[in-house]
């Protein structure tokens, strides 16, 4: 087995477990109250992350691995366990917010807003380059440009709405995550 069969397996591992966790939350999440906001957009989420990992499945086999752009994906990786261990049970792929509970303020919360779709964004571009599929960097990198704006936008609107800001003088930054 090569490297880089390992690698995309061990993506391919992450993100089915990341569904799993992000399912067993929502409907936790849900159970004691919560609500979910905008779901028209996440079938697209979800469609452009499996054509992201379907192609880099499809391209990847035949390329090369650059040691430094593997080497920012694991740095990349530990911002995303950083996020999920900040979110811990409220960490979910949709926008589902508990009413009333205060917005995250911990980890990288504390000085960023939206650090997990910083992380995707990082996810995306990076991991094609580590097989040197720019192209598909920059394809994938623009079409998840478009969704996160309005991903985004939605996010910060349901927050506005519906958690406690009495902690948070800031613009809302997430306290759900986006895969």
């Amino acid at each position: 087995m090569t490297l880089t069969i390992v690698i995309l397996a061990l993506v391919t591992a992450e993100r089915a477990g990341e569904l799993w966790l992000a399912d067993r939350n929502t409907r936790r999440l849900l159970a004691q109250g919560a609500r979910e906001h905008a779901a028209g957009h996440y079938p697209l989420i979800v469609a452009l992350h499996a054509a992201w990992l379907l192609t880099l499945w499809i391209l990847a086999p035949r390329a090369g691995i650059d040691a430094f752009w593997l080497a920012l994906f694991v740095l990349i990786e530990l911002a995303r366990i950083w996020v999920l261990a900040t979110l811990g049970p409220r960490w979910t792929t949709r926008i589902i917010v508990l009413p009333g509970a205060p917005l995250v303020r911990t980890g990288p919360y504390r000085w960023i807003n939206h650090p997990n779709y910083w992380v995707v964004i990082g996810e995306i571009a990076v991991l094609p380059l580590v097989f040197g599929l720019w192209q598909v960097a920059l394809v994938f990198s623009l079409l998840n440009a478009a969704l996160l704006t309005v991903r985004i936008r939605e996010e910060n609107r349901a927050l506005s709405e519906g958690t406690d800001r009495r902690r948070n003088s800031r613009p809302s930054p997430t306290d759900v995550g986006a895969r």
